[in-house]
C-alpha cells in the first residue's frame, strides 16, 4: 500500500516539474521577443538618421512573433 502511494506521489511531482520546466520555457520565449521589440524601440528613438515613421510603419505591418 505505501509503495503505491509513493510511486503515486513521484509520479505527481514528476507531471508538475514538467509543467513548470514548460511554463518556464514559454516564459522566457515571451520574454526574448519582448526585450527584442524593446531593443528596436530604442534604436529607433535613439537612432537620429532614419524616418521615425518609416520605421514605426515597418514594425506595424511585421508579425508579432
Amino acid at each position: 500500500m505505501f509503495q503505491s502511494w509513493m510511486r503515486l506521489k513521484r509520479r505527481q511531482l514528476e507531471l508538475m516539474s514538467e509543467t513548470a520546466a514548460e511554463k518556464a520555457a514559454q516564459y522566457a520565449a515571451k520574454t526574448e521577443r519582448l526585450e527584442q521589440r524593446v531593443a528596436v524601440l530604442e534604436r529607433i528613438l535613439t537612432d537620429r538618421s532614419t524616418s521615425l515613421a518609416d520605421e514605426i510603419d515597418r514594425l506595424r505591418d511585421s508579425p508579432l512573433n
